[in-house]
Parts: structure tokens; C-alpha cells; sequence
């Protein structure tokens, strides 16, 4: 089931979209596995700070990547086909407030994902 949020950036509301096929958009486009970028991306996050901006050029390009699969997700024919196309329709805007409602998105998904395992061992389970 996928879970979708939309979430102003620089005045323009975008859709997102987290289910089970996210993972694997992220890794057919970048060669990547989200999960890792996913746990990097938080971990530089928190030892950062807005007003230091200390994150690296890793973790802002992994915050790109990710933010575009989602949006493309959500809305496919309205998303350009580059994450660098998308990023052209905004002017500088903080991660630091988009970012925790993306992990906020991931984390549903997660969650309702992990209830369904449950709900199919439950209907299987003999």
C-alpha cells in the first residue's frame, strides 16, 4: 500500500509517494540502495545542524535523489525525467525542513509494510 504526503517546497506543493517500488526506482535510476543512502543521510543529518550547514555533498546529492524518485512516484507524467530538471523549478530551500517529513513518509511506509507481513502470516499460518 503506498502512502503519499504532499509537502510545500519554496511555495509549490509536491506530491510524494513511499511504497514497496521506491526502492527499487532508486536503485534501476542511481545504481544505489535507498536504504543505505536512507540511514547515511540521516545519520550526517544529525550530527549537522542548520544554521553550521555541515552536510557533505554526498548527503545533499543522496537528499536529491531521493526526494525526485519520490516525487516522480507520486506524480509521473508531471515530474521532469531528471532530477536536476525538477530541481530547476525551486529556488534555495532549507533540507533541513523537507527532509524530516521524507523520513516522516518512509517511516509509514515501513510501518505498513511490516502490518502487512504480519496480516499475511496471520491469513497463512496454519
Amino acid at each position: 500500500m503506498a502512502i503519499t504526503k504532499t509537502i510545500t517546497i519554496d511555495g509549490i506543493d509536491v506530491p510524494f509517494k513511499a511504497s514497496a517500488t521506491v526502492p527499487r526506482l532508486y536503485r534501476a535510476k542511481f545504481r544505489k540502495d535507498i536504504f543505505k543512502d536512507f540511514a547515511a543521510l540521516k545519520n550526517s543529518v544529525d550530527e549537522s545542524d542548520e544554521q553550521d550547514s555541515g552536510l557533505n555533498i554526498e548527503s545533499l546529492e543522496v537528499f536529491e535523489q531521493i526526494s525526485w524518485v519520490m516525487a516522480k512516484h507520486a506524480d509521473p507524467e508531471g515530474v521532469p525525467d531528471s532530477p536536476d530538471d525538477w530541481l530547476e523549478q525551486f529556488n534555495v530551500f532549507s533540507i533541513y525542513q523537507i527532509l524530516p517529513q521524507l523520513f516522516e513518509l518512509w517511516g509509514m511506509n515501513l510501518e505498513t509494510q511490516a502490518e502487512s507481513k504480519k496480516s499475511l502470516a496471520q491469513l497463512t499460518a496454519r
